[in-house]
């Protein structure tokens, strides 16, 4: 028995010992390797689904998807009950149809102008291919479809908060108050998923491309490079001139482009991105030589998403002159270097042995906390939020500057005494005056309202950028004169314009960092003879649903995650901001007239009635003749004594009793 046991356990460990040995020596036959394209390069980030939910005519719903850094794509799938092909879309009025509009920051509008991007076509993955500056100040809407899916990736959109909104018609008339809703209503139940990248350095639909993120070396000597870069003669508090610790890169024809990152952290005069060292790995046969002289590097920049030669935002060829963005907005910058005329620099011989090597610089150029330009001459304010209290609305305020120069309270603050000095710009002296305020994260479904007084004539021109420094070259929405403004855009709406009062909202503005740039022409003669008060202020609803033609209210989108506010109008008016007059006053009382009048049709019969002395016939005729004209007079608004249900109840009372006669019946009207 002992031997035995010996012998069991003599085996038992070598059993184990050839077990360990097998695994050691072919362990990568029990390993799972990520695999680029495969499944295991991405992860669920969330996924969210939506019940079954009705629309009834003229309602809509929000959908907020939040999309992080990592992200690689976006998928949305939706069921509902819609029933039109491609071809009785087109015949549908816009107040009768189902759409679906996506936005990026903020809810969508598609109701606020005509220029909404309304494709009639359906919607697929191709229909968002040509999105270049993204859809912070557009959206895109397209016709609700029984069944649609659609899937956005990271190369198409940038990461943050996007919305999708779903509307059963779309017009003035969806805001306006009915006191019954005709028209068909649908249901639809969806899910949305976000996709994400599992290792940060990967990007790409499926997390199968490689982006390295620029660092700055150490031993790279600051000082000696500032003279090179003709940098307005800024010190080295004001610029960050980096090379990057990766060293040189190398890469050859044929094969994909670099993809490079670097974050803009803070507001930004310009940003540069240069290539230095550009020369050949090898001697080619051609020409002798490593310089690399005549090929061409192509660099391409996107904000929040890899740049490719059709879509970017920004591209030069850095193996010539530098990539010079300014006012680059804050963010994630994505580049991508291009390799061009390899072919011709090897004699047109292929040899897959010859690459391309170079040094990737760049330098961000940013001024103290208080100034702007790119001379860092012109004056920058921080303004502070001032909330509001009030119970019936989320989220209020106005903002006021922090400076010794102005010490109101108030949400009025002259502009005079901030105004920067005047600088040659060209071919006139213009000074420039920069405010910087932020909308908090659940703050996206207000309105940015903009108002600017004057007691004599306003002498400034309004722009405004959302992340960045605005400029004549770059902003998102300007007013100039009473002729030139963004009143064309979607969600710019200019209310008065006159010499001596300015006034705009920004609709849904999206949450994070606004600049707004004041460009004073007349520098010297506004500050001695002008009063000009600014006021900027965040509010729930524009101009306040244009009181009393409306009141503001304030809901939470279909995640239940954040408020947003729309304004209800009365039966006369509609729109965004109940300014629309939908029915007239005098076409309000002859449509009110026409149709209380047209219940004397029950005189006849009641006379008739009478005349049989049928008293119980007249008084179920006079009762509902009488019962129908205040049913009218109250749907029309004219004047309703009891609540709407009541005159239901009277109606159903009348068709009880008249059902159960068999000497007459009544026809009654709903």
């Amino acid at each position: 028995m002992a031997e035995n046991s010996i012998l069991g356990v003599f085996y038992l460990n070598l059993c184990l010992f050839i077990t360990f040995v097998f695994i050691f020596l072919h362990g990568h036959c029990l390993s799972y390797p990520l695999k680029q394209g495969g499944p295991y390069n991405s992860f669920t980030v969330s996924s969210f689904r939506y019940s079954k939910t009705e629309l009834k005519p003229y309602e809509w719903r929000y959908i907020k998807v939040d999309l992080p850094p990592w992200f690689s794509s976006m998928s949305l799938a939706l069921e509902s009950d819609v029933d039109l092909d491609p071809e009785s879309i087109k015949h549908v009025p816009t107040r009768k149809l189902p759409m679906i509009c996506l936005r990026e920051g903020s809810p969508p509008l598609p109701d606020v102008h005509n220029t909404s991007l309304t494709v009639l076509d359906p919607i697929s993955n191709g229909s968002f291919g040509n999105i270049q500056q993204g859809l912070q100040n557009a959206e895109l809407c397209y016709p609700l479809q029984k069944n649609m899916s659609v899937i956005l990736t990271n190369e198409q959109i940038s990461p943050g908060v996007w919305y999708w909104g779903l509307f059963n018609g779309i017009g003035p008339t969806r805001t306006q108050s009915k006191m019954i809703n005709r028209g068909t209503g649908y249901s639809f139940s969806g899910n949305v998923s976000v996709e994400g990248c599992a290792n940060p350095t990967l990007w790409g639909q499926y997390c199968n491309r490689t982006v390295d993120l620029l660092s700055c070396d150490d031993s790279y000597n600051l000082t000696e490079n500032l003279s090179d870069a003709k940098l307005f003669n800024q010190t080295e508090d004001n610029v960050v001139f980096c090379r990057n610790s990766g060293g040189n890169y190398c890469h050859g024809g044929g094969i994909e482009p670099k993809i490079y990152s670097l974050d803009v952290v803070g507001i930004a005069e310009q940003l540069t991105v240069m290539a230095t060292n550009v020369r050949l790995n090898k001697t080619t046969s051609s020409n002798g030589t490593r310089n690399g002289t005549g090929i061409t590097l192509m660099c391409y920049a996107r904000l929040g998403a890899i740049p490719l030669a059709s879509l970017h935002d920004y591209s030069a060829n850095i193996s010539e002159d530098p990539l010079v963005i300014r006012s680059p907005k804050v963010g994630r910058w994505y580049i991508a270097v291009h390799l061009v005329n390899l072919w011709n620099e090897t004699g047109g011989v292929e040899d897959i042995s010859v690459k391309v090597c170079y040094s990737l610089d760049w330098l961000v150029l940013q001024c103290p906390v208080e100034k702007a330009g790119s001379n860092c001459a012109w004056n920058r304010y921080t303004l502070q939020t001032v909330l509001r209290k009030n119970p019936s609305n989320p989220f209020e305020a106005y903002y006021k500057p922090l400076s010794e120069k102005v010490l109101s309270d108030s949400a009025d603050f002259p502009l005079e005494p901030l105004l920067s000095n005047s600088s040659y710009d060209g071919k006139l002296h213009v000074a420039w005056t920069y405010f910087l305020l932020d909308i908090p994260y659940g703050g996206a479904g207000g309105n940015l309202h903009v108002r600017l007084t004057s007691d004599t004539k306003v002498n400034y021109e309004i722009y405004a950028k959302y992340g960045g420094l605005p400029s004549l070259d770059s902003w998102d929405y300007f007013y100039a004169n009473t002729t030139g403004s963004s009143n064309d855009s979607m969600f710019f709406k200019l209310y008065d314009s006159d010499d001596q009062t300015v006034s705009f909202y920004i609709l849904y503005a999206r949450s994070g960092t606004w600049s707004f740039g004041l460009r004073n022409l007349n520098p010297g003669d506004s500050a001695s003879k002008n009063q000009t008060i600014m006021t900027i202020s965040l509010e729930r609803c524009p101009r306040k649903c244009s009181s009393p033609h409306g009141a503001c209210q304030s809901v939470v989108d279909a995640s239940g995650l954040s408020f947003y506010s729309y304004c209800s109008c009365d039966r006369n008016h509609g729109g965004f901001d109940c300014s629309v007059e939908i029915v007239s006053h005098q076409g309000h009382i002859l449509q009110s007239i026409a149709l209380i009048a047209s219940n004397a049709a029950a005189l006849l019969p009641a006379y008739w009635s009478l005349h049989q002395k049928a008293f119980a016939e007249w008084v179920l005729f006079m009762s509902s003749g009488i019962s129908s004209g205040l049913y009218h007079a109250c749907d029309v608004g004219t004047w309703c004594p009891l609540p709407f249900r009541s005159y239901l109840t009277v109606y159903g009372f009348l068709a009880l009793v008249c059902g159960g006669s068999e000497h007459f019946s009544i026809p009654f009207r709903y």
